[in-house]
């Protein structure tokens, strides 16, 4: 038995090594359009960061053209930067994407079980995954807050590992998390954080003094109703929603292993980025259950745990 088990695992490093080796002999033909293989992909990537990180003009992350924006958000912009908590989280990232042979176990693992369960719960299996919205800097320039300033309740709606959540934290006595993906809950559980039922955080008895709603509106099936259920719970006058939308919008939900499109789909209109932040703005949020306060847009390079994904993202506190 321990002989076969030597044998397999002989041959499973044969052809890891052999695929790599493979993938470095081809490596003038990669380009990102043509590298399909996850494994290929994570090399890809892997080279990039090392290569080009130094290279990189971090300030075209940050860059729109406010005079595009339509009247009603302009007063409300903000120009973010690439501050010292970004640059610490980026520079983990990077160290992380290094690890070739972990990645490489993360990329088999992810491929076995890809078809078995949804993409969120292996990233929690697997403690990866963790998302950078904003820094601690930016979370309380959005909300106009210092250092010490404190309220009662936070919740964090599909709060996934609670890496986010852990920055707004320290302004709360009470924190309140959902998330679906049940390995995503235990890392919570695990934060101390008080895990929620999605249908249940809006039946609670009490009301949030801010509700973070972070790159949640394009993964969830009904986010009109999201948006009403948010506004209903919470604190009337002062209570805040700090809502963060990718865009360009494109909606999926994540059902098990599989993607579907939502029941129910908010139609942003517009060509550029600064189009979709006014349609988005006018047409579901100031005609909505909230109006805007602070509009805080950004492009930058979202690091997913260890994965790289160019992303454009706006945040904003409502």
């Amino acid at each position: 038995m321990l002989r076969c088990l030597q044998l397999r695992t002989l041959i499973f490093v044969a052809w890891v090594l052999g695929y790599v080796a493979f993938l470095l002999s081809i490596r003038r033909m990669w380009t990102w359009s043509y590298v399909r293989s996850p494994v290929a992909r994570l090399l890809f990537t892997s080279g990039l960061s090392e290569r080009g990180a130094a290279s990189i003009d971090t300030q075209e992350w940050y860059r729109c053209c406010p005079d595009l924006l339509g009247e009603s958000v302009q007063p409300k912009f903000i120009q973010s930067h690439l501050d010292s908590g970004t640059k610490a989280f980026l520079k983990q990232s990077v160290e992380k994407s290094g690890c070739l042979f972990t990645q490489l176990y993360h990329s088999f693992l992810s491929t076995v079980l890809s078809p078995l369960v949804s993409r969120t719960s292996i990233n929690g299996f697997l403690g990866r995954g963790s998302m950078f919205v904003f820094s601690a800097e930016q979370f309380q320039q959005l909300l106009r807050i210092g250092p010490e300033w404190k309220a009662e309740r936070l919740l964090d709606l599909g709060a996934g590992d609670g890496g986010v959540t852990q920055v707004m934290r320290g302004h709360f006595r009470e924190v309140y998390a959902t998330e679906v993906s049940l390995p995503m809950k235990w890392h919570l559980q695990r934060r101390n954080y008080k895990v929620l039922g999605i249908d249940d955080w809006q039946q609670t008895g009490f009301q949030y003094d801010v509700i973070s709603c972070l790159n949640l509106l394009d993964r969830c099936d009904d986010p009109l109703h999201l948006l009403w259920d948010i506004k209903r719970s919470l604190v009337p006058n002062t209570g805040r929603l700090i809502l963060a939308a990718v865009l360009p919008f494109q909606p999926y939900v994540e059902v098990g292993a599989h993607w579907q499109h939502p029941k129910q789909n908010l139609e942003i209109k517009g060509k550029t980025w600064e189009e979709q932040v006014t349609n988005l703005s006018n047409e579901f949020l100031f005609s909505g259950p909230q109006t805007i306060e602070k509009s805080l847009p950004t492009e930058y390079q979202m690091y997913c745990g260890t994965e790289v994904l160019n992303s454009s993202c706006s945040w904003r506190d409502l």
